[in-house]
């Protein structure tokens, strides 16, 4: 509605800033963070009258389950504005009512939080890394306004933050309460590479033990992903604040995530920054680095806003996860990280194997996939599942359906999933407001845009019923033909049981994992907790053993297994299985033909594409 004149007239008259609600301000202090602790004071002020409801998040952005943040929050207390005690209650396990104030309420507390990852807080003498849901408690109602942020900090400590710096007060800004949580913060002896990329900055804050030397190597090959995936869009988005930030922690206490935020990514790791270890790293960074687009600026629209107070359900995860799975590798192969050999090893056998093998991707699809991620997305259980034969992540689900989409559109369509993942940028991601994607997508916008970039909506509706709604598997062997790459089984004619084994050497048994759909022991009646006595008469003294009594026989060979169950000692029949892992190697190495068009084909699919 438009404002009447008046009140225009009076809001002109006004000073700048007169109508902005008061910011919340945070204080954060490590007094004991020896001991993992760090204290948080924040200070709600012109407030309506009656209690002010004060919780913790209980889910955090990128993460789909529930994580209770309230847990480690304890030691809370309010006082009012002139420090007057106020009486505080507990309306359910994840925040506080805070009754009787006079406008301000200032609520301390002791926060506890030694996991350095994407989603809690860890915390010591030498850094603490913070997840802002797992950090923070904010107060319902008071969502729209803006944050303030000031770290107290330990001699020596620097701020990597997506958070914007007010140098005058010394502290960090956030628009509203989204902003505020969507930002992961790194606290320590920060060594810092900046660069420009299309007047945009980009930085890495990085904690670490190695070498100088050794950061400035990982930093060139980030400058390199960092072209091949704006390459792809056609440009970098336009950060909020004109900057990027790689937040990234590589000390031994670290636990391995990566965690993509709007402005900026959170990179845990306790692998260094050399050997195959510097890879695994980059990786990571490879494909946070692309959700910079694919999630928080193309985002679905059952993720927007983003809810702290529950988990977070989408039927989209194969394309905000998956697809990005599938890039993330691919910037490796187009930056010169990986070689085309290396490329089809670390990432196209995975997700070839990982799909054609699944039982769980034989029967559920895509989008039933990424339902399932409140349940397997870090999520805490005690009790045992079944996820072996009803489960295939959505990183793998969607990562193969877009290798093999982006091979249909090469082949049939004269097109590329990078022009189809451009049209949705241009569509779904490009405008922004209030920090948020203006037009959040849907799955039919998804399909729509695939039938403008193959000019085929037949084709689209086809791809969508039988590999995103439904669980069709590709056919990978076809597709990845002509590219010059062959799909085969990794141990051609190998016995296996085809199950984990847990062997005991104390006295020679082996306990079973959950069995998968199909296998020899399965099919043998067999199932988790079992323990195998003996195999061909012969007791199970080693995993060597084992390998060795295998070796001597070939898939379709029937052996007598004894084993322990819960109904007492048992012998059964098992028939052999072909080992059934999975690679995809180039012909070059299957030593079979490549043809020129097999070479132009690979080439055009592999190399980089930055200018």
């Amino acid at each position: 509605m438009r404002k009447p004149a008046a009140s225009l007239l009076l809001a002109l008259a006004l000073p700048l800033g007169a109508l902005a609600q008061a910011p919340v301000q945070y204080r954060v202090a490590f007094p004991n963070a020896v001991h993992h602790e760090a204290q948080v004071t924040v200070v709600f002020s012109e407030l309506p009258s009656g209690p002010l409801q004060v919780r913790m998040a209980r889910s955090s952005p990128g993460r789909y389950a529930l994580h209770e943040f309230a847990k480690n929050v304890y030691d809370v207390k309010a006082t009012d504005s002139k420090g007057t005690v106020l009486s505080l209650s507990r309306p359910d396990p994840y925040g506080w009512d805070v009754a009787g104030h006079d406008g301000t309420v200032r609520f301390t507390y002791t926060l506890f939080g030694d996991r350095t990852d994407g989603t809690y807080a860890g915390i010591d003498q030498v850094h603490a890394h913070l997840n802002i849901p797992a950090t923070l408690a904010y107060a319902r109602g008071q969502e729209q306004r803006p944050a303030e942020v000031k770290f107290d900090l330990p001699a020596g400590w620097q701020v990597a933050t997506q958070l914007r710096p007010d140098a005058g007060k010394g502290t960090y800004y956030a628009p509203h309460l989204q902003y505020l949580m969507d930002s992961p913060t790194s606290l320590g002896a920060q060594k810092v590479r900046s660069w420009q990329e299309q007047g945009r900055t980009i930085e890495m804050a990085v904690l670490h033990e190695g070498t100088d030397a050794e950061l400035d190597a990982f930093t060139d090959h980030t400058k390199k992903i960092v072209k091949e995936a704006a390459a792809i869009f056609g440009e970098l988005p336009a950060y909020d604040f004109g900057r990027y930030t790689f937040v990234a922690n590589y000390l031994p206490q670290t636990s391995g995530d990566g965690m993509e935020h709007r402005n900026s990514t959170s990179l845990t790791s306790n692998r260094p920054l050399r050997g195959p270890g510097a890879i695994d790293n980059l990786g990571t960074v490879a494909h946070e680095f692309f959700h910079a687009w694919n999630v928080e600026r193309i985002r679905p629209r059952d993720l927007e806003p983003f809810d702290f107070d529950r988990a977070n359900m989408s039927n989209s995860l194969w394309f905000a996860e998956g697809f990005t799975q599938y890039y993330g590798e691919l910037l490796l192969r187009r930056a010169g990280v990986y070689t085309d050999d290396q490329y089809c090893q670390e990432a196209l056998s995975g997700l070839v194997g990982a799909m054609l093998n699944s039982p769980g991707a034989a029967r559920f699809s895509p989008v039933q996939m990424s339902q399932q991620a409140p349940f397997v997305d870090a999520a805490a259980a005690i009790d045992p599942n079944n996820r072996g034969n009803t489960y295939l992540s959505y990183y793998y689900i969607g990562g193969a359906n877009a290798l093999a989409l982006d091979m249909l559109l090469r082949q049939n369509y004269k097109t590329t999933l990078d022009a189809y993942m451009r049209a949705v940028w241009q569509q779904h991601g490009k405008e922004q407001q209030n920090y948020a994607p203006a037009k959040p997508y849907t799955l039919a916008d998804l399909q729509r845009i695939l039938g403008e970039v193959s000019r085929d909506t037949a084709f689209a509706g086809q791809f969508f019923r039988q590999h995103i709604l439904g669980h069709e598997l590709p056919k990978f062997e076809e597709l990845l033909a002509p590219a010059g790459l062959v799909v085969r089984r990794a141990r051609a004619g190998q016995a296996s049981l085809v199950s984990r084994l847990s062997f005991n050497t104390a006295d020679s048994t082996a306990a079973i994992g959950s069995t998968l759909l199909g296998s020899p022991l399965y099919q043998a009646g067999l199932d988790r907790e079992d323990v195998l006595r003996k195999i061909d008469g012969q007791r199970l003294s080693s995993p060597k053993a084992v390998q060795d009594l295998l070796a001597a026989h070939k898939p379709g060979d029937v052996l007598a297994v004894e084993y322990r169950t819960r109904g007492g000692i048992r012998t059964t029949q098992v028939t052999l299985a072909e080992d059934p892992t999975l690679e995809v190697v180039t012909n070059e190495t299957a030593k079979k033909p490549v043809t020129k068009a097999m070479k132009k084909f690979r080439a055009d699919w592999l190399t980089g594409k930055a200018k």
